[in-house]
Order: C-alpha cells, then structure tokens, then sequence
C-alpha cells in the first residue's frame, strides 16, 4: 500500500505545482472557455487543464517505474506502456478540442485510435466471470475487441458530459478511482500475484484528479476542459479494464451474485455512467444527434430545484460515495444487515437533494 501511496502523492503533487503555469499558459495563448447560453461559469475561465493532469500522470507513470515494487509490470506486459501513449494521444485530441472546436465525428474517431492503442498493448477484455453456472467465460477477438473500444468510449464520455460544474468531474474521478483501487488491491486479477497494472492506473488517476481539484473546485481558477476530462476518463477505462479483464470467480458475502467483476466498475461510476444514458435517451427521443449539448445534466437538475452551485457538486459526490460504497459491501462484508445501511444512507441524500424543493413547497403554502 505505501508504494500506492508514494505514487498516488506523486501524481496529485505534481499537478498541484503544474496547474498555476498551465493556467497562466491558457490565457496566454487564449485557451479560454467563455460563458454561453448551456454553461453556468459566469466570466471567461482559463481551460486545458488537462495538460497539467497529464503531466501529473506522467509523473506518476515515471516514479512507478523507478520503483522495484512496480518495475516488474514494464516487464511483464505493456498494459502500462499502451496506457501512457493512448492517453497522449486523447491528451492531444481533448486540447485541439479546447483551442479549436472540432466536430463530434472526430473527436469519437480519436477516442477510438487512443482505445486501439490500449487493445494493441494488451488493455482489453479478456475473461470474465458470470453467476449462475456459466463459470468464467473467455472472450475472442471479434468480442473483446469491440466491447473494450464501447467501454473505452462510453468511459470517456462519461467523464467528459460530468464536467459540467466547478469540481464536479475531478472530484468523482478521484471516488470512483479510490473505490476500485479498494476493490482491485484486495481481489488482484489473475496473473498477478503482487502489484497490478489496474491498482496502479487507479493511484496515478486519483492523484492527477485530487491535485487539480483545489484549483478546478468553485470558483475554478482553471477547467479541465475536454483534455483533461477524456484524459482522466481514458485512465478510469484502462483501470477497469485492466481490472474486470482477467479476473476469476469472486469470493465475498452472501450478495456476491451482485458483485460479478463486470458490474463492479459500473456500480462505482454509476452517476456519471447514469448521466450518460440520460442524455441519450433524452436526445433520442427528441430526435437529436447524440452528441447534441444540452443543459438537462443531472448537476443542471439539481441547480434548477434550488441548490447553489457547491451544494450541487456535494450531493453528487455523496451519490457517487453511496453507490461505490454499495459496490463494495455487497463485495466484501457477508451479511444482509449491510441493506439496511445502505437504504438508510440513501434516504439521507434523497432528503438531502430534495430540500430546497421541499422548503419552496412550504414557503408557497404560508404566503397568501
């Protein structure tokens, strides 16, 4: 764990000494995000942030490999070395992004060449196990190909559509990256037997994410913008993929059928995951291409009910807490007593969302 540790801390303190000169950067070169019609930042915000979480990851990725406990993952796969180039190349994509909008085409056909590159160093779905008699199924090309790309994308995305408020994405990333970190140290995949690529990817991106979160959290000095916010969701699929990819038959409490490897990363990213199929769902039915942006996210939601612009942000990050907190009872603690907690937590945020409703409600019924 203290090797984690170090580079976790490597990661999150190179952003945080970084950021001040990507920002002054930003504006120089007129890398300014500036306020519109579907964005809630009221004056022009410096943007591409995200070149400063990379040189975070950088970092990260460079401590690790002076490091005995993680020198052997270089050698014994290149899952590290195919992580490091896709996620320049998204890097790259997510900054034209920022500086000169591209179309929505373009940019998916640049997250789909950073997902090949992560397939051709070895970063894909390989086996899985699944309840109820199947066993542990092993993928071929002609599925582990195409479903590791649709992860990649809807990962990636993911990310990107959260990035919506002050704080919001940075802060979800860096829960999301804990909460499987937590997950992936205790089960390690098969292969395996000490340190792993998916631990590893999860301490470098929760440590990009937490070092630029004083500077991302409202009011933000500075945005991830597109580059940072594909590049830290390009991190969460890699780790994940890495993680489910190669894992065996799961061992834990008597709710262990919910805690099949392929469902645990989906239930700790579930609120950004659930914004996404939203937003499409919202967009299909009105007839609108899928990358259409709107202003209907679930942090725009919440803003419209009545909550300021920080309590928004805290409430989806307690949202986000409960759900990896759920993925890893049901993983770890045998016993059914855990239900009630989790029910009782999650009333508590429910009343907690729907406050200012609430008192709007009752606030109509005094006046006359």
């Amino acid at each position: 764990m203290r090797n984690y540790l170090i580079v976790f801390l490597a990661s999150a303190g190179t952003v945080v000494v970084v950021t001040p000169m990507v920002r002054l950067l930003a504006q120089r070169f007129g890398a300014i995000d500036r306020p519109s019609d579907r964005k809630v930042h009221p004056k022009p915000t410096p943007t591409a942030g995200g070149v400063g979480i990379l040189i975070g990851v950088l970092a990260g990725f460079g401590v690790a490999s002076l490091m005995p406990a993680f020198r052997h993952l270089y050698k014994e796969s290149t899952e590290l070395q195919g992580t490091l180039w896709a996620a320049l190349a998204i890097t790259g994509l997510g900054l034209i992004d920022d500086v000169r909008s591209i179309s929505a085409p373009a940019k998916a056909a640049g997250q789909i060449l950073a997902a090949g590159l992560l397939i051709l160093n070895g970063v894909e779905l390989l086996l899985f196990w699944f309840p109820f008699g199947q066993g542990i199924v092993s993928l071929g090309p002609d599925l582990a190909v195409p479903l590791t790309i649709l992860w990649v994308l809807l990962m990636v995305n993911a990310v990107n559509l959260i990035d919506g408020l002050d704080g919001l994405a940075a802060g979800i990333v860096v829960i999301a990256a804990v909460a499987f970190f937590i997950w992936v140290y205790a089960k390690p995949p098969a292969f395996f037997t000490s340190a792993t690529p998916a631990a590893l990817l999860c301490a470098i991106a929760a440590g990009a994410a937490l070092g630029f979160l004083p500077y991302n959290f409202y009011p933000a000095r500075i945005f991830m913008g597109d580059s940072g916010a594909m590049l830290l969701g390009l991190m969460l699929s890699a780790a994940t993929v890495a993680g489910v990819g190669r894992t065996v038959q799961p061992s834990g409490g008597d709710l262990a059928a919910f805690a099949i490897p392929v469902v645990i990363p989906v239930i700790v990213l579930a609120v950004p995951l659930a914004d996404v199929a939203l937003a499409i769902l919202r967009r299909m039915r009105r007839g609108q291409p899928v990358f259409a942006p709107d202003k209907e996210h679930l942090h725009h939601q919440l803003l419209e009910i009545g909550h300021t612009h920080r309590w928004a942000v805290l409430i989806m990050y307690l949202w986000s807490i409960l759900l990896a907190g759920c993925a890893l009872a049901v993983s770890f603690i045998n016993g059914r007593a855990l239900v009630g907690g989790i029910v009782a937590g999650a009333l508590v945020i429910i009343l907690a969302t729907l406050l200012p409703r609430i008192r709007k409600s009752r606030q109509a019924k005094v006046s006359p």
